[in-house]
């Protein structure tokens, strides 16, 4: 059967569900899309290559400054290298450190030293406001360590038997995260994969940095948010103790977060006799490292603008040092504020100095919250660009599935947002100390902050009050009014020159998962019926966003439907039934009334036939091809 040819020279078509019978008991099925795809392909489906420490998504990451943080950095390494000569060996570490500290960049620039010694075995850095939704859950996170430790050259082995176990069996990459643990990299490391490996070039250490942002609710999807985001750190932590704990397992283990009570707890009480500590605090001299970093990028300053070598000043570098409280945060913003402000370097300096308090109260982060609240004044509608700010941060997002939602270009945002040409640059043109604005002719790459504390600062309102005192809408209200808007007009509020532009604004603003939230809102008629038709007649992702209008508008329902669900739902029936859809019957209908009813089994697309009446020497019969062998002289 394995000389068979059943399709000699043909082309261009798929098979669904295939079952070849050759002879007595010997069947084979087919499935369509396993078979085309090896162990691999299937792994790198479920990864987050984003969360790698050299991602190209990462590629504007902070890393420490030459030569600033080498007190901490020296103690890490030599605990990758050397812990094993402890008194008492450690298998975690735990880095933390309050916002703005130097954890990323600390974690960072450790995990490139370590790949450059060839002692990385992985990393992963979670990041809740940039990049894909699989930097932002837990997800992805056992499955792109076991790819990283596949693809290390000393784990040649190890990647081998990773892969069959998925080849063997592929649901394996859907288990639960200590079930992935086990399958994908505790077993294979059991089997002696690195045995014929000498140590001294088997990799160290797996960095994670980031715990804290992992699951945190803002950015989370719908369907996950029954789970705190405490109760997804505590998997993670589990399952790397769980990794810890086993003897096969070779690699020490980074963790670098802020001090949340759950991962606190965790590394106290349960994995206290396993775990190494570090708290960045005044025993590194942060100060030191902040006015030796103030220092090299006023000399940048100074050489760009030909400024006087006095310039700015032992005694303004002192008091910016006594500012920043060890939050090298504060440090990287000023200067971003002096570099890229409306006025020449020396008055934006002057500027920041005013900001300065008489007296300082109590709150580690009131110099930041002051100059975060400075800048954004600069605006001409403080309130608007922060909103904005967030909105492009945390809903402007496209839906990709299981591998997660990735922040839209700052193109688009500006085309959902925008009421009149040019309102995006009104707005934000003056905070680019605050979020990397693309130029206008970058058509892909999103708004990002710069810091995850920015996005803190204007969610706490108790810090940026002066910003929101009179706001009169929530982040929130205004993505929703922006949606509805497109909704009412067919498109954005300021019009797309060309159709084909107009296609991708649609795709992507279709794409975008709190989309059919806004919908359950509005009392506002809209043409529903030009809506369905468009998605049906574009791409499977427009065809999708059907489904997900189906199922979200009724959500909310009680017995008697709201009339924006009565609309739609009379639309998308009449015009999906005209399109050869699977539609709800009258009974179905009626049962998705109840609360909790599920309807998402009655709105299908049709099934496309594949294949073909006759195919060699075969026969098609109830939906499979039957071969018939021919038979022996």
């Amino acid at each position: 059967m394995s000389n068979t040819s059943y399709f000699e020279k043909a082309q261009n078509f798929t098979v669904d569900n295939l079952t070849v019978i050759q002879q007595p008991n010997i069947t084979q099925h087919i499935h369509r899309g396993q078979s085309s795809k090896s162990p691999l392909e299937r792994l790198e489906e479920k990864i987050a290559p984003g969360a790698l420490h050299n991602s190209d998504e990462r590629c504007d990451a902070p890393k420490c400054h030459p030569e600033t943080r080498v007190a901490v950095q020296e103690e890490i390494l030599s605990w990758i290298s050397q812990g094993d000569a402890d008194a008492q060996p450690k298998k975690m570490m735990w880095i933390s450190g309050p916002a703005g500290s130097g954890k990323t960049a600390i974690a960072g620039s450790v995990a490139e030293a370590c790949k450059e010694q060839g002692i990385l075995a992985a990393s992963f850095f979670f990041s809740s406001f940039s990049g894909a939704l699989n930097r932002r859950h837990k997800g992805c996170l056992i499955t792109t360590i076991a790819y990283q430790l596949g693809q290390h050259p000393a784990l040649a082995h190890f990647g081998q038997r990773m892969l069959s176990h998925i080849d063997r069996d592929p649901a394996v990459l859907n288990l639960r995260l200590g079930e992935q643990l086990e399958a994908l990299i505790l077993k294979p490391l059991r089997e002696g994969c690195a045995k014929d490996t000498r140590d001294s070039v088997l990799p160290k250490v797996i960095i994670i940095d980031g715990l804290d942002e992992c699951g945190l609710e803002t950015f989370v999807r719908r369907e996950r948010a029954d789970r705190s985001p405490a109760s997804e750190q505590h998997v993670v932590l589990f399952a790397l103790k769980q990794a810890a704990d086993d003897s096969a397992f070779p690699f020490r283990i980074i963790v670098s977060s802020r001090p949340e009570r759950v991962i606190s707890d965790f590394f106290s009480e349960e994995a206290k006799d396993i775990t190494a500590e570090i708290f960045l605090d005044d025993k590194y001299d942060p100060d030191s490292d902040i006015a030796l970093f103030l220092r090299a990028k006023f000399a940048e300053i100074r050489r760009v603008y030909n400024l006087p070598q006095s310039w700015p000043g032992d005694k303004a570098i002192q008091l910016l040092v006594e500012d920043a409280s060890g939050q090298f945060v504060y440090a990287a913003t000023i200067i971003r504020f002096i570099q890229e402000g409306p006025n020449p370097p020396p008055l934006q300096l002057d500027s920041a100095m005013k900001l300065r308090p008489v007296v300082r109260g109590p709150g580690p982060f009131e110099p930041l919250d002051a100059l975060y609240t400075y800048i954004l004044k600069s605006s001409p509608d403080p309130q608007q660009a922060a909103r904005w700010i967030y909105v492009t941060q945390a809903y402007i997002v496209h839906d990709g599935g299981y591998s997660g939602e990735r922040r839209l270009p700052a193109l688009f945002a500006r085309q959902l947002l925008e009421t009149t040409p040019g309102e995006a640059e009104h707005l934000l043109g003056n905070l680019r100390s605050l979020i990397r604005i693309p130029p206008p002719e970058d058509r892909t790459s999103p708004y990002v902050t710069y810091h995850k504390s920015m996005m803190d600062f204007i969610r706490d309102r108790t810090r940026s009050h002066a910003i929101f005192v009179r706001g009169d809408r929530t982040p929130r209200d205004s993505f929703e009014y922006a949606a509805l808007r497109v909704f009412r007009n067919k498109g954005p509020a300021v019009p797309i020159d060309t159709q084909w532009e107009l296609d991708i604004f649609l795709d992507r603003f279709l794409a975008m998962p709190n989309v059919v939230e806004s919908l359950l809102k509005s009392r506002e008629k809209y043409d529903e019926s030009w809506w369905v038709l468009n998605m049906l007649s574009r791409s499977d992702q427009r065809r999708s966003a059907v489904i997900g209008i189906y199922d979200g508008i009724h959500l909310h329902c009680s017995l008697i439907c709201r009339k924006p669900c009565r609309r739609w739902r009379k639309a998308l029936i009449k015009e999906c039934k005209s399109q050869g859809w699977k539609v709800p019957g009258r009974f179905s209908y009626l049962r998705d009334l109840i609360p909790g009813g599920d309807f998402r089994d009655f709105l299908e697309p049709p099934r496309p036939m594949h294949i073909p009446t006759k195919v060699a020497m075969g026969r098609v019969q109830g939906g499979s091809i039957i071969y018939e062998a021919p038979s022996t002289p």
